[in-house]
């Protein structure tokens, strides 16, 4: 059973939440500012009917929401630029040394250690790409902790009650059962991960 201790009751009522590698527990105890800042800005979240209904671009009305109130509190969206160098070094004689680049993708939100992806409704495999993205630079000592948010399987059947076509948030597309089994099938390496899944719990029809 997966604990999810230290976790405030206002964010378990309103998401679901699932970790690996203790995700929990390195954000509490190693980045206490930061936990500070996610539990923050989910508390404080609203998924406003006007955000489901419009038919947004390629950055969706919520994930900017989401990152809009990381920014606010220091975060920012970051990249890396990474290599592997390998030097061959003879007994006798001159070494030599050959680079790779090795790249990575930017991270939504970034702050001491700790990275944040908002995955609201893209294809599915950007959930590959998170993860990977994440074991990559956990394995180079820049990352601490991951987390990945997503939206609630039940989010589908409210976008269709309120006239959104099915398709919209289709099966192929982020939702927290495509997440679930990347992250537990070891996606993302030996990364702490917290997965963070809104649910209709989040709903606001006033705005």
């Amino acid at each position: 059973m997966d604990r999810l201790d230290g976790l405030p009751g206002s964010v378990k009522e309103r998401f679901e939440c699932r970790q690996w590698r203790n995700a929990l527990a390195v954000l509490q105890g190693a980045f206490p500012a930061e936990w500070a800042d996610l539990v923050e800005v989910l508390e404080t979240f609203k998924l406003c009917k006007s955000a489901i209904t419009s038919s947004g671009g390629n950055k969706s009305t919520i994930a900017s929401a989401i990152d809009s109130h990381f920014a606010k509190l220091g975060w920012q969206e970051t990249g890396f630029e990474t290599r592997v160098t390998v030097r061959q070094m003879p007994a006798v004689g001159a070494y030599s040394e050959i680079s790779y680049e090795s790249p990575t993708h930017k991270v939504d939100c970034f702050k001491n250690g700790v990275g944040v992806e908002v995955e609201w409704n893209n294809k599915d495999t950007f959930f590959d790409r998170d993860l990977n993205n994440f074991r990559l630079l956990h394995d180079l000592r820049v990352l601490g902790v991951g987390v990945i948010i997503t939206r609630g399987d039940g989010i589908r059947d409210l976008a269709m009650r309120l006239g959104r076509e099915g398709s919209v948030y289709g099966a192929t597309t982020t939702h927290w059962s495509a997440l679930i089994p990347r992250m537990e099938g070891g996606g993302g390496g030996g990364c702490p991960i917290l997965a963070v899944g809104i649910t209709e719990a989040c709903y606001d029809r006033e705005c």
